[in-house]
């Protein structure tokens, strides 16, 4: 080989070493990639039982229904995340509003359309509270999540010990309601979530808020010296978490028409492990909330493609989970040491 052709492929093997680097480094990589897995399951699941109904409409739609819970539940864990903190009380307060839901409504007789709006208000003054001990106390969100995880699971037992089932006209109409598209369709749950999640992308994307939350979550130091308010802004965040909680308790209610005590048990974990597989560091800084319906979308994938094969234990979601999350922080760990000088 002459010279001049080592010299020529010299430059282009560095071009290529360049354009990797780059793409390591891009912040839209994890959301891609989850979009492409999904992508990837879909079409495999379309191969795989095309004789059973998945590629039926409603069953991509079920996604929606199935999981739209816990949608809104992601979404506003991205928030935390984004910001740098975590919330574990969100499967615990998701637990609270069914019960608290049926206990007013079964109990107290009190009309829905009440209790709707004091649940909201429950959870996110629950939020708040957390925000507000984080921030003003300097102690780890860890900790303060933890200790709101027992708080609003113990509160699930002070209300009842048993279950309580909703029997309530209304809850059943709310819960039957379907939104039609052509030969398919959405529950109102659904149709919530989705306004969620675009309520939610506008917020994080097109407004100062979601700027701040940005900023905090990437550099908390260099947010302080350009004068951003954190304290606030940390208090906003865990107070989004723990309304879009209470509105995934809600529609969880609608879900499954009941209240209990050890509802959503371990959901804060799932609402996580979606934020996480959808690209958005726990770092905090760096993510999507699009990436987060993805990685929603692929665990309720997995879920549907477990009971269309009909020989797998339920364990298998988890199973699945587990790798996807470490597969996932190992991408989020090559993305952050290229960020490092």
């Amino acid at each position: 080989m002459s010279a001049t052709t080592r010299a020529r492929q010299a430059p282009d093997s560095s071009r290529t070493v360049s354009r990797a680097a780059r793409l390591i480094g891009d912040r839209r990589l994890p959301v891609l990639v989850t979009a492409a897995l999904f992508l990837a399951m879909y079409v495999a699941g379309l191969s795989r039982y095309q004789n059973y109904g998945f590629a039926e409409p409603q069953v991509f739609l079920n996604l929606f229904i199935d999981n739209g819970y816990l949608l809104v539940a992601a979404a506003g864990a991205t928030f935390v995340i984004l910001s740098g903190g975590i919330d574990l009380s969100v499967g615990s307060v998701i637990g609270f509003t069914t019960m608290f839901t049926a206990w007013m409504v079964e109990r107290q007789g009190l009309p829905v359309l009440v209790v709707i709006p004091l649940a909201l208000a429950v959870g996110a003054f629950g939020g708040f509270l957390m925000g507000y001990v984080i921030h003003n106390f300097e102690i780890q969100p860890f900790i303060v999540t933890l200790a709101g995880l027992f708080l609003f699971r113990g509160l699930c037992l002070v209300i009842s010990k048993e279950s309580i089932a909703i029997g309530d006209a209304s809850v059943s109409s709310m819960a039957q309601t379907q939104v039609s598209l052509g030969g398919a369709f959405l529950s109102i749950g659904a149709v919530v979530a989705l306004v969620v999640l675009a309520l939610a992308f506008y917020v994080l994307h097109y407004t100062r808020f979601g700027r701040r939350v940005y900023a905090i979550g990437g550099n908390e130091q260099s947010a302080m010296l350009m004068g951003l308010p954190q304290g606030g802004t940390k208090i906003a965040v865990y107070t989004v978490s723990g309304f879009c909680s209470a509105l995934a308790g809600l529609l969880f209610t609608l879900y499954i028409q009941s209240g209990d005590p050890l509802h959503a048990t371990g959901m804060e974990l799932d609402a996580i492990a979606a934020v996480v597989i959808g690209g958005t560091l726990l770092t905090g800084g760096s993510g999507y909330v699009v990436g987060t319906l993805f990685g929603v979308l692929v665990l309720g994938l997995i879920k549907s493609i477990i009971q269309f094969e009909g020989t797998l234990s339920s364990w298998w979601t988890k199973i699945a989970t587990g790798v996807l999350l470490c597969a996932f922080i190992l991408v989020q760990r090559a993305m952050t040491a290229r960020g490092k000088p």
